[in-house]
């Protein structure tokens, strides 16, 4: 059983709350980002909660940051531009807890996946590149409802996730995204968006591609 904390750290706009899964001898840290708050995304999620214990499994420390207006988290929704401000508070926190020389892994799902990319371009620009990301029901493109997102470039070692019948961000969105940056993407067939009854499958594809 993995020991579970919740961490509350001091943010731009007040307090952020992370769910800290630490463990003995890290060989790596991972973040990783739940969906749409105004939409009922938390960092309990089902697709977060998996993406952590597979983590944990490839010998990581993680952590489960919740947005603003989520839980113990203050402050007011942006859009995803504070909420990256927000995420590098929580990679800092995690760098000086369990140390700067360990890799990096950045996670997340649906607007939690999009929030991660925006954060994988500002700590490569930092000079401390995250090592890999994996990215689940990623919002990209025009979501009915919602708005464009503008998803940015990530390495081409991404593991991207997204099932076949994603009536939240359609597959095409995500297809088109990928296709401009020569990313591959790993369909999940008759998958919805979240991906009831294969959440053992995002496991497997991690475990799978990972090395």
């Amino acid at each position: 059983m993995s020991r579970h904390e919740r961490v509350l750290l001091d943010g731009p706009a007040g307090r952020i709350e992370v769910f800290v899964e630490p463990r003995d001898a890290p060989q790596g840290i991972a973040l990783v980002a739940h969906p749409h708050p105004l939409y009922g995304g938390t960092a309990d999620n089902k697709v977060v909660t998996t993406l952590a214990k597979t983590f944990r499994e490839l010998g990581c420390a993680t952590l489960r940051p919740s947005f603003r207006g989520v839980g113990g988290s203050e402050g007011t929704h942006d859009h995803g531009i504070a909420e990256t401000e927000d995420l590098l508070v929580v990679h800092s926190y995690a760098r000086q807890r369990f140390g700067a020389a360990l890799p990096v892994y950045l996670a997340g799902f649906s607007f939690g996946a999009h929030v991660v990319t925006r954060l994988a371009q500002k700590l490569a620009t930092a000079g401390d590149a995250a090592q890999r990301l994996v990215l689940v029901g990623t919002a990209a493109g025009f979501i009915e409802g919602l708005r464009r997102y503008e998803t940015a470039a990530v390495p081409a070692d991404t593991i991207v996730i997204h099932g076949s019948q994603d009536e939240t961000v359609p597959l095409a969105n995500v297809l088109a995204w990928a296709e401009s940056l020569d990313l591959p993407v790993t369909v999940i067939a008759g998958a919805d968006h979240f991906f009831h009854r294969r959440l053992h499958l995002i496991r497997d594809i991690i475990h799978r591609q990972w090395h």
